[in-house]
This record gives structure tokens, sequence and C-alpha cells, in this order.
């Protein structure tokens, strides 16, 4: 069976695997699906953290910038450093989810779903005020290769978190009672603050 037609299938329609037959079991196509995400995602930023490498003229990934004289790093504000910390904070509440969601606690589940999003939504609006920050600073888009990147990794990064937003969204807008796509969401949001951790070293470091 190809990729597309194990993508295009009805998981739901199927849920679950007969338990006397494990040599069967195919993981759910919203699974392949996130994880086929996770890999195109990774190589993004991978070629985007290649061509920032590039052109601020660093030789073997050592740290010695090239002779162009018009990379200028940009300052780190204690916001760049609140954000992160909320992130973590969204991080840890998909984490209290899916442990609730194992031990079938509805409840405390649907707390900490919803406290998740909230500490999402939090982030993305402290990502913009950064932005802002930056901006009445005089740290504009086009006013060096530096600038431009940091917009650039920062943008990609946000339109991620959006799209979790709206997939959050989505699942607090379901009927209630339905079942709430914890343990994908998750490991979508693991994911994210794994790759913020990674942009905000490589931005800090250089």
């Amino acid at each position: 069976m190809s990729l597309f037609s194990r993508l295009g299938e009805k998981s739901w329609e199927t849920p679950g695997v007969p338990a006397e037959d494990p040599a069967s079991y195919r993981p759910e196509a919203a699974r392949v699906g996130l994880i086929v995400y996770f890999l195109v995602a990774t190589f993004l930023f991978l070629l985007v953290t290649s061509a920032y490498f590039m052109r601020m003229g660093v030789e073997a990934g050592h740290g010695s910038h090239g002779s162009t004289g018009d990379w200028h790093p940009m300052p780190e504000p204690p916001l760049i450093w609140i954000n992160t910390a909320v992130l973590m904070m969204a991080s840890l509440a998909w984490e209290a989810a899916r442990a609730m969601g194992r031990r079938g606690m509805a409840a405390p589940m649907r707390t900490a779903f919803l406290s998740a999003g909230l500490f999402g939504l939090l982030f993305l609006a402290g990502q913009l005020l950064l932005w802002r920050d930056y901006a009445a600073a005089g740290y504009f888009l086009a006013a060096n290769p530096a600038n431009s990147f940091f917009y650039l990794l920062t943008a990609l990064h946000g339109l991620h978190i959006a799209g979790g937003l709206f997939f959050w969204l989505r699942a607090l807008l379901r009927p209630r009672g339905a079942p709430l796509p914890v343990e994908l969401c998750a490991a979508y949001w693991h994911f994210l603050l794994l790759v913020w951790l990674a942009m905000l070293a490589l931005l800090v470091s250089t």
C-alpha cells in the first residue's frame, strides 16, 4: 500500500487492532501523517539553518565570521526568555493532559488540554510583542541579514504554532464527550518546543 493511500484511510472507521492478531497492526493514518510532518518540518528548519550559517560566513560551523561586515546579531531581551518559559509550560500542560487521558481522568484531562492551548496562545502573543519591541528599537526586517533570519525563523515557528492552535480550537469545539486528540497534540507541541529551543540556541550562540 502506498503512503498516500495509507494517509487517505479513514482510521476512525477501524479504530482498534484485534488483540488476537497483533502482527496485522498498522499505525493510524493520523499518526503516520504526523510523523511525515515531523520529517518535512525538520528538513525545512535544517535548510533554513544551513542558509543562516552560509550567510553569516561560518566555515564548518566553527563560528568564524566572514568578511562582509554586515552581520550584526540582535540583542536578547528578557521577553524572549519569558516566551520560552511559556512554551515550556504549554508542553508540560500537554504532557499532563496525556497522562490524565491514559488514566481515564476525563475532566482533569480536558482542563489540562484547555490550559495547554491557552499557553500556546500566550506564547504566540508574546512573540508578536517581541517583534513589536524589536521594531520599536530599530531592528527592522531589512536592516541587516541577522534581523532577516530572526524574523524568518520565528515566523516559520509561529505559523506552526498557529496551525497547532487551529486544531486545538477545533478539538475544543467538538460535541461534549467527544474524544480529544491528546496523544498526537502532545507529540506535536513537544516537537515545536524542541524546534524552538534549537532555534533559540542558534540565535543566542551567533
